[in-house]
């Protein structure tokens, strides 16, 4: 075993190479099965505008820096129960809060969102709450500790 070599393939190496670009978060898309639920909702509950819409298929709402698309998914993907379809995803959709976290999450539950607890960590200076919306996307609000 001494005597043997080890062959590293070099070929992934460096295949990505650094180029300096300025970007910026200009949208972020849900693929959603109810287009006019989510729209109300977002725009009821967190009082977004809407910035452009195409009948049921799409929505386009100011979330201040950047914006937040609502696309309604293929037919292939939707379900056509009469439950609430709840979409199960590993993204989460974080708002900036100035105001009160406790007194916004009571009135998001008076309004029939679902909402975990206020949660912290250690040494982090941020109050968050989790909560879902009609089709179970998640978002936290976020406020500073003072």
């Amino acid at each position: 075993m001494s005597g043997d070599s080890i062959v590293i393939d070099t070929s992934l190496i460096n295949i990505y190479q650094f180029m300096e670009i300025k970007i910026k978060l200009d949208t972020i898309i849900l693929y959603v099965q109810n287009v006019d639920r989510l729209k109300s909702f977002y725009t009821n509950i967190f009082n977004l505008k809407i910035v452009e819409e195409y009948e049921s298929t799409w929505a386009l709402l100011d979330i201040g820096n950047s914006m937040l698309g609502l696309h309604k998914i293929g037919d292939k993907y939707l379900n056509p129960s009469e439950s609430p379809f709840k979409f199960d995803n590993n993204t989460k959709i974080v708002f900036e809060i100035n105001e009160n976290i406790n007194e916004i999450r009571d009135h998001f539950i008076n309004q029939s969102v679902i909402m975990r607890e206020i949660k912290t960590f250690d040494n982090y200076d941020y109050w968050l709450c989790d909560g879902e919306d009609p089709e179970g996307n998640v978002f936290q609000l976020k406020q500073k500790k003072f």
